[in-house]
């Protein structure tokens, strides 16, 4: 599973793939966790990608 920002969404649905050979679920990140950042960067993490 990634954290990610929108700029490296991308990036984490392919590496996920290349992990699993599954198709990941995207969602938003809740209120709860907003104040995460990216797994690939400094940003604020607006989606979780993965199972």
């Amino acid at each position: 599973m990634f954290i990610c920002c929108e700029e490296h969404v991308d990036m984490a649905i392919d590496m996920y793939v290349d992990e699993t050979e599954q198709a990941p679920n995207i969602s938003l990140i809740s209120v709860d966790n907003s104040g995460k950042s990216c797994d690939f960067c400094e940003n604020k993490a607006v989606y979780i990608v993965g199972n």
